[in-house]
């Protein structure tokens, strides 16, 4: 109702807008257009001021009829918009005539009239003037809304059509010389701004039984529910609520849930869903949404009406997801159920008895949004009851079964694969709550039953259109893809009557050939989800396996090749985002689970050289693999072959396994912000593994349950695993080592003293901060156990200490020696350049030449032995006339038979007649050569 608060209220608001066209000095003026001046395009001048006083004024006669003439003429004025600069002033002269209504009805009319005018567009005449007015405008629009308070049906639908028109601006009847349209969002942005929205809402409390101004209500809250400002006024004036109470009133034209529906889908999308959400968790709330869904569900069999029931259904989902929302108090979630499922399981009760679903569009969807609600609601536990008594586990199975010929079904072929995998994947989530059911339903053979049709040669063509289809159109992978999920859930559960069951029925030998066909085809159109189909299959095996021997002995050397298969993967495809980091974690982890433990299938791991291939991935320094690999490669060390494959790997640059941890710990302690000199020497003999994190945190005392800052970090980083393997190959004759590397393994060698040695000094520091004095006794133990921790770190600081300055001695020896080497050689080059300098001066000058002949023949002559012994032979070795200093060689005269007779040197061989096959050439085999003369050879000595 409209009260003298309420017009009290507007008067405050109007008394606010104020500017300077609104000042004593100035005086509004506006046009009164009369014929001729219509023709001419010029405004008459009118005082607004004075109109505003003349309604302030009271208690003369004749008044009333006064003020209605002025106020009409006024409506007259503005009959093609509204000029900004005399905005405050109209809504100024709109409010007084509201205020009066209560008395004077008459009113009414001259208030309708004004209201009706601020659908016309809002004028301009400077570009400046949007910015200058842009309060006064807003609070002009705000007051709208406090008009609404009025009872006046008439006036209240005229407020919603004037706000309705704001998002269907239409241009000015008639141009008016020096103004200008103001922009078309102008008044849509001033409603935001002046919080027109939150009015709007309060006003549906003051429309209970008023349908026709309630729908209007609801209409402007439609168009200003577009906007994410208004939508966040809405939520927090409880538009939610307050509208989803109403939801299911009386009315025969179908407005009111169409136009409530679409408030709540822009309220949840554009402002604080989870303030709405919890707004709509109520009982007040909850139950007419599924009275509402409920009546569609049964009676709605138009197109119109099966789209908003789904409407209906997805904001009901989102109102699920809050886990405090009385879905099953108000009997939501067991409606829900019963119609996700009353097609597959019969049912006799009344809201589903005769019901039947067609397979247009809009069922389908229902369809499916009824299985997505079911995943939501079963995170709710006391949901689980529910499903058990409306047998869904038994209706979801009723998909995972493979197509039967000359069927007639509900759905087509595309729905009906849609609805499957839907189906499957809702199984994945509802299954692992209700074990028992899935059991009596016999899941497990129906799920590996239907692996075994995904995996054989039927010819199916799949249409792969759904979210849940990706990747299998025209195959199987999107049915293989949801089932070995299905499975995995199942396994993970740790329960032992179903992972019994599974390998009872051949699971493990089944999913080790599902493997081993996929990587026989490979498909690298769907390489991503055959990845994940293949890690799905290495996880389900390592929770078979895991704690089983006899599994892992099923497992056996098959298993074996299939993870050798992954390993061998090309380290550069794990950068490739398709999954292939997922797929080698599920190997290393079906290393750990299926393989070690099992002596057989550890010695074919070795084998096969699988340490190696461990080794190549662990070299690949990628963080998140290291602390795996390290953990299997310490259980491996318990084998006794295992650490001749280390040390006969060898990586990169000739790498040594030895040589790639100690690396690793380097790479580590830096990360952990160990203090460590430049040359890896330890700094800090007291605290020697102390990283920065334990550096801040200050010693506290803790109870004897609870593990110490010293003893989480041996889980918290790979240097025990790094020290537990090096412990396995005795830390001695480690090959490939270089004295960064000795220093670094003197640290690693006494890990465990110092681990220790930090451990006492915690303790000894708890016992300081409890203030308890132990025992003489007990003070000289620890005591004489921090000085022996201490000692032993003074002690590797040494020998790192005499490590590195027996390295500084070898590399000035290493030094010396290229050294050495360099100088041999340049002294060898200026040898050669020497004898060349000489080779070329005899060459080029005749008397050096001459010179050096002579040299050469003293030389020659001083050689020789003088004492002839009898009867020898002297043979002259000069050749005369021979004007050279190089030594002559040996001269040998060959005369023998000429070639025309033995048809070359290459007459005799085969090659020669293939290559060039011409009789009469130089090339014959001639079969007789008969030799004249012997062959005369004189060799001069």
């Amino acid at each position: 109702m409209w009260t003298e608060e309420a017009a009290a209220t507007a008067e405050a608001r109007e008394s606010g807008i104020r500017n300077k066209s609104s000042s004593s000095s100035q005086i509004p003026v506006v046009g009164v257009v009369t014929e001729d001046d219509e023709a001419q395009g010029v405004f008459k001048p009118m005082d607004l001021n004075r109109v505003i006083k003349l309604l302030e004024e009271t208690d003369k006669d004749g008044l009333e009829e006064k003020q209605l003439k002025f106020v009409k003429k006024l409506v007259q004025c503005f009959q093609n918009g509204l000029p900004l600069r005399d905005l405050a002033q109209i809504f100024k002269i709109l409010n007084l005539c509201a205020g009066k209504i209560k008395n004077q009805p008459r009113f009414v009319e001259s208030a309708y009239d004004i209201i009706k005018l601020c659908g016309l567009p809002f004028l301009k005449k400077k570009v400046s003037d949007e910015i200058t007015y842009a309060e006064d405008t807003a609070n002009s629009i705000a007051l709208l809304g406090d008009l609404m308070k009025i009872p006046s049906s008439e006036l209240r639908i005229q407020i919603c059509k004037c706000i309705v028109d704001f998002y269907h601006a239409e241009p000015p009847k008639k141009h008016i010389p020096g103004y200008q349209q103001a922009n078309s969002s102008y008044k849509i942005q001033m409603a935001e701004v002046g919080g027109l929205a939150k009015t709007m809402v309060q006003s549906i409390t003051l429309l209970e039984n008023q349908l026709v101004e309630k729908l209007w209500v609801l209409k402007v809250l439609q168009h200003l529910s577009t906007s994410e400002v208004n939508c966040t006024i809405m939520m927090k004036a409880q538009a939610a609520s307050g509208i989803c109470t109403h939801l299911n009133d009386p009315d025969p034209s179908g407005q009111l849930l169409f136009r409530s529906s679409e408030i709540l889908w822009n309220l949840l999308e554009k402002s604080s869903k989870e303030e709405v959400i919890q707004q709509l968790s109520n009982l007040e709330c909850l139950l007419p949404l599924k009275e509402v869904f409920t009546n569609l569900f049964m009676r709605g069999f138009s197109h119109y009406d099966r789209q908003l029931r789904n409407d209906i259904l997805v904001i009901t989902t989102i109102i699920a997801q809050n886990p405090e929302a009385p879905m099953i108090e108000c009997g939501f979630t067991k409606d829900l159920i019963l119609f996700a499922t009353f097609n597959e399981v019969k049912s006799q009760n009344l809201l589903v008895k005769g019901l039947k679903l067609s397979n247009s569009y809009e069922d389908f969807e229902l369809k499916k949004l009824l299985f997505n609600v079911i995943v939501i609601l079963c995170k709710d536990l006391p949901t689980v009851q529910l499903l058990i008594d409306g047998k869904v586990i038994l209706a979801l199975f009723t998909y995972v079964k493979k197509p039967e010929k000359q069927k007639i079904m509900d759905w087509s072929a595309a729905q009906h694969e849609e609805l499957q995998l839907h189906a499957i994947a809702t199984l994945s989530s509802v299954a692992p709550l209700l074990i028992e059911e899935y059991m009596s339903c016999q899941g497990n053979a129906r799920v590996l039953a239907f692996l075994e049709w995904c995996e054989s040669e039927d010819l199916f063509f799949s249409h792969g259109n759904s979210f849940h289809g990706t990747g299998g159109r025209g195959n199987k992978f999107a049915q293989m893809r949801y089932s070995l999920r299905l499975l995995r859930a199942m396994v993970y559960l740790e329960d032992e009557t179903v992972n019994t069951d599974l390998c009872e029925k051949g699971t493990i030998q089944q999913m080790i050939g599902i493997f081993k066909n996929i990587i026989s085809k490979p498909n690298e159109k769907e390489e991503a989800i055959v990845l994940e189909i293949q890690s799905d299959i290495l996880l389900i095996l390592s929770g078979l396996c895991e704690n089983h021997i006899q599994r892992k002995e099923i497992f056996g050397t098959e298993g074996v090749d299939i993870v050798l298969h992954v390993m061998k993967t090309d380290p550069r495809k794990l950068q490739s985002g398709l999954g292939y980091n997922v797929l080698l974690f599920s190997t290393l982890d079906s290393i750990w689970c299926c393989i070690l433990g099992c002596y057989p299938s550890e010695d074919y791991f070795l084998e096969k050289e699988g340490i190696f291939l461990l080794l190549d991935v662990l070299a690949l320094n990628q963080k998140k693999f290291c602390n795996l690999i390290l953990g299997i490669m310490v259980e491996f060390c318990d084998n006794p072959k295992t650490a001749a494959h280390i040390n006969a790997w060898q990586g990169t640059k000739d790498q040594t396994a030895a040589s790639l941890l100690i690396k690793l710990w380097r790479k580590e302690e830096k990360e952990l912000g160990v203090k460590r000199d430049k040359n890896g020497k330890i700094i800090d003999t007291k605290k020697p593994l102390f990283t920065s994190f334990q550096e801040e945190q200050k010693i506290i005392p803790l109870p004897a349950n609870c593990p110490s800052i010293a003893v989480m970090d041996v889980s918290e980083n790979i240097r025990a695993k790094i020290y537990a393997i090096l412990g396995k190959l005795d830390f001695e004759n480690l090959p490939g080592l270089s004295a960064e590397d000795f220093v670094t393994l003197c640290i690693i060698h006494r890990y465990l003293d110092f681990k220790i040695g930090e451990i006492w000094n915690e303790i000894y520091e708890e016992i300081k901060l409890e203030k308890l004095r132990p025992v003489t006794t007990d003070k000289k133990a620890l005591e004489a156990i921090t000085t022996a921790s201490e000692n032993v770190g003074k002690m590797v600081a040494s020998l790192q200490s005499e490590i590195i300055e027996s390295q500084a001695r070898q590399d000035v020896q290493n030094e010396q020696k290229v050294y050495a080497k360099i100088q041999a050689t340049h002294k060898q080059r200026e040898l050669a350049n020497k004898s060349w300098e000489n080779f070329l001066a005899r060459t080029s000058n005749a008397k050096t030449l001459k010179k050096a002949k002579s040299l050469q023949e003293k030389a020659i002559e001083a050689s020789r032995y003088h004492k002839r012994p009898q009867n020898a032979v002297f043979h002259q070795t000069d050749i005369k006339g021979l004007n050279t200093t190089v030594p002559a060689g040996g001269v040998v005269t060959v005369e023998s038979t000429p070639a025309r007779l033995v048809g070359g040197p290459l007459a005799d061989t085969d090659i020669a007649l293939k290559k060039l096959p011409i009789r009469g050439g130089a090339l014959q085999r001639v079969k007789a050569v008969e030799i004249v003369d012997a062959p005369k050879k004189s060799i001069p000595t």
